[in-house]
């Protein structure tokens, strides 16, 4: 998929119409179409705030990715664990721990299982005390 496709897809997904999402980003409804059919892109600082607004990567956005964003990585990496899987499902929403799932986006699968484990001993200890 390329940038206007995904765009019309988040667009769809939260039920806006071209002229809400043009609002939103201060920009005239023909720009939103272009964006969408004409293969034309935003600037980088509307490219961000459209991420942020749908809650994706940058790269989601652009088709260079097919995970939308850290906690979608994370989830993939501990879906064949279980009980990681469980324990990720059940903290994912922690604002605490937010600014630790954004990093994971350059890990590995690897990687992130271990990130996982030790949060989840670190939280078992915890509630051993």
């Amino acid at each position: 998929m390329n940038f206007g496709e995904r765009l019309k897809l988040l667009r769809d997904e939260k039920d806006l119409t071209q002229q809400d999402l043009a609002d939103y980003l201060g920009v005239g409804r023909p720009t939103i179409a272009g964006y969408e059919t004409k293969g034309k892109q935003p600037d980088h600082e509307k490219l961000i705030k459209l991420a942020n607004y749908f809650n994706v990567s940058v790269d989601f956005l652009l088709g260079q990715a097919d995970i939308r964003n850290s906690a979608d990585h994370i989830k993939y990496a501990v879906k064949d664990d279980k009980e990681l899987a469980e324990f990720w499902d059940a903290m994912k929403e922690r604002e605490s721990l937010q600014i630790l799932f954004k990093q994971a986006k350059n890990l590995d699968d690897k990687d992130i299982k271990q990130m996982i484990r030790i949060i989840k001993a670190i939280e078992d200890e915890e509630s051993n005390e």
